[in-house]
């Protein structure tokens, strides 16, 4: 951890960087990969929408020693033709999910799954909604999404600037497009937990931008001014400056999301905190990845078009090219940090300069 803080340290004061803002595309070229593999689990399997969404009955009992087969042939015993789903909840506890079933044919199917597993009707769990109500709940899930989205917007434009704003949101959107497409592969339900989680995991990955672009902020503030860094390298000095607060914050945030996954879910079979743990735990990793390595980035692309930035960029290229004409000294990229501090000297015809170079003084005898 000590050795964290002092890398931390070096990052915050510019005496190490990593070239994030100059490696743009190939942030840009892995996200659009993973949007794109995104697309396609969503084009092939799509989400499973739970009953909230889509209505149906959802029967859930406990019996030990309970198997998925004998589940499905309870299903095939009551007559029901619809798709029905039935999985396992931890060890004892089983689920049996179908669309939306007539009084009689879910009459039906409480008698067969008591049969079938030697229980009771009364020990049978039942819920059912109809497929009215669950379009009522997508719509509002829809609404709530678009008016966040709004709201947010416009507060960064208010607070910060639009084009910081911009890439915000197109940062936002990205988190959430493949989070959805990871749930879609793997599979789960999606339910009101899962709508939660994903409410969730648009305010982190904003606070983690703000916190960012607050610091490019504070970089930039004087830029045009003294003339010294374009916008890109002082916006690439404010990530790395951001860093190791960025990685602290997002360990310590999925540490107990990981144990209610993994634990609380897979372990202990709770399917509420499996849907809701999913999508915290794969929305606060791409969260914590977008407001370094994409918003950023596509803010320092918008910013760098406009006409003061264009100028601002030529005038630190021609105070370089006028630093070498001075010194006599050529300055090779790989000789500087990307905050312009000079780490070795080249000679003009290609050898190193120093000391021993530097022709020796003769002493006058008396």
């Amino acid at each position: 951890m000590s050795r964290l803080a002092g890398m931390g340290g070096r990052l915050y004061r510019g005496e190490k960087s990593f070239n994030i803002i100059g490696n743009r595309r190939r942030w840009y070229a892995l996200s659009l990969l993973v949007v794109i593999l995104s697309g396609v689990s969503l084009g092939v399997q799509g989400l499973h929408l739970g009953i909230e969404f889509k209505g149906g009955s959802q029967f859930q009992i406990t019996a030990p020693g309970a198997t998925i087969p004998q589940g499905q042939k309870a299903v095939s015993d009551a007559g029901i033709t619809s798709e029905s789903i039935v999985q396992m909840i931890g060890t004892n506890k089983i689920k049996i999910t179908t669309g939306s079933l007539t009084n009689a044919q879910n009459d039906a199917i409480e008698a067969s799954i008591a049969k079938t597993f030697n229980v009771s009707v009364s020990n049978i769990n039942v819920l059912s909604i109809g497929p009215s109500w669950g379009k009522d709940i997508t719509h509002k899930a829809i609404q709530a999404l678009i008016g966040f989205l709004l709201v947010v917007m416009l507060y960064l434009a208010l607070a910060f600037e639009p084009k910081m704003a911009a890439a915000a949101i197109i940062a936002v959107m990205h988190d959430v497009f493949i989070t959805v497409g990871i749930y879609a592969l793997v599979g789960f339900d999606v339910t009101p937990a899962t709508v939660i989680g994903f409410l969730t995991i648009l305010g982190y990955s904003l606070y983690d931008t703000v916190v960012v672009f607050d610091k490019v902020r504070e970089n930039t503030k004087t830029i045009t001014s003294s003339g010294k860094q374009t916008y890109s390298q002082a916006a690439n000095l404010a990530v790395n400056q951001t860093l190791v607060r960025s990685f602290n914050t997002s360990l310590i945030a999925l540490l107990p999301v990981a144990s209610i996954l993994f634990v609380g879910a897979g372990i202990l079979g709770a399917g509420t905190l499996k849907d809701l743990s999913l999508a915290l735990f794969i929305g606060l990793t791409t969260g914590t990845y977008s407001s370094i390595f994409v918003a950023t980035p596509i803010l320092a692309t918008l910013r760098e078009r406009e006409p003061a930035m264009k100028s601002l960029a030529k005038r630190v290229a021609q105070r370089g090219a006028s630093a070498i004409g001075t010194s006599g000294v050529a300055v090779d990229e790989a000789d500087k940090d990307y905050t312009g501090i000079v780490t070795s000297t080249h000679s003009k015809d290609g050898h190193e300069r120093g000391p021993r170079n530097q022709p020796k003084r003769r002493t006058r005898r008396r």
